[in-house]
């Protein structure tokens, strides 16, 4: 399944068979090397959050699983993104923009592999989203992310949706030494990238957006 430049789709996460959140973008490429897409500033988005409003890190993992939910829409309010899923991995790669709309540093997302979905009006790719993160900056240093409620949420087998801590851990370290060696997509691949002009910020969340999960 391919996706055509120009195309907007959704990029879901999912949290053991929920919507965790949901991001509409446009796809940049998608190729052998595998998907690219941008999410621009002021999109409307979705998060899962508690009846009372909350976010999942706004509260001890505890009380999230312990409670009910509701996916919530809002607007993107972080920079615009550039996010590669590249072809066979588990992890997706973002380049952040500062304030002025430079480089500011690579957001190495780590995930189960994604699986895409086309219902013909919309189409999208779902991923699962294992927390643990790494950020590298533009002189390629690097730092975990996120490894505090990543360690939280593993004493929590049977609610957490991430069982192989090895695995992730591992994937991380393996990008690591694709940045630390400036190799593609950490060689100033993209860093320039703006999109068409034409690309205008949708005004809400497409219809079909809160379908089934397809992981």
């Amino acid at each position: 399944m391919t996706f055509e430049p120009g195309r907007l789709i959704v990029h879901r996460n999912v949290r053991r068979g929920r919507i965790g959140w949901v991001r509409p973008v446009r796809v940049v490429s998608d190729d052998e090397r595998g998907l690219l897409l941008w999410l621009a500033e002021g999109s409307p988005v979705a998060g899962e959050v508690t009846e009372a409003g909350l976010g999942m890190r706004a509260m001890p993992f505890a009380e999230w699983v312990a409670s009910s939910y509701r996916v919530a829409q809002g607007r993107w309010t972080g920079p615009p993104l550039l996010e590669f899923l590249p072809t066979g991995a588990t992890h997706s790669v973002w380049w952040f923009r500062d304030a002025q709309g430079g480089f500011a540093g690579w957001y190495v997302n780590l995930e189960e592999t994604g699986v895409r979905w086309d219902d013909g009006e919309l189409a999208g790719v779902d991923i699962i989203d294992q927390d643990l993160d790494v950020w590298v900056r533009p002189d390629r240093a690097w730092e975990w992310k996120d490894e505090d409620e990543f360690v939280e949420r593993l004493a929590f087998p049977e609610h957490y949706w991430v069982s192989d801590e090895a695995a992730v851990r591992a994937e991380g370290k393996r990008v690591i030494a694709l940045a630390e060696a400036g190799e593609f997509p950490f060689d100033g691949t993209w860093c320039e990238f703006s999109p068409p002009a034409e690309w205008t910020v949708p005004e809400r969340l497409p219809a079909g957006w809160d379908r089934p999960p397809a992981c």
